[in-house]
């Protein structure tokens, strides 16, 4: 399965609830922190609901 590595670039400050839930649950909780995940339908998803704060390589 594909990997992809997603970096938060902007805080979740003054963002609706549900953003803030998105960026937890993708294990992001600070600005310039980073995780490895498998590039799974769901996590795309999340991914998209976010993309605003988020970047995103392709591993």
């Amino acid at each position: 399965m594909k990997k992809i590595k997603i970096t938060q670039v902007k805080s979740v400050i003054d963002r609706p609830e549900r953003q803030k839930r998105t960026m937890a649950a993708l294990g992001l909780k600070k600005i310039n922190a980073t995780v490895e995940v498998d590039a799974t339908a769901q996590i795309l998803g999340m991914v998209r609901k976010v993309d605003h704060l988020v970047k995103v390589i392709e591993l």
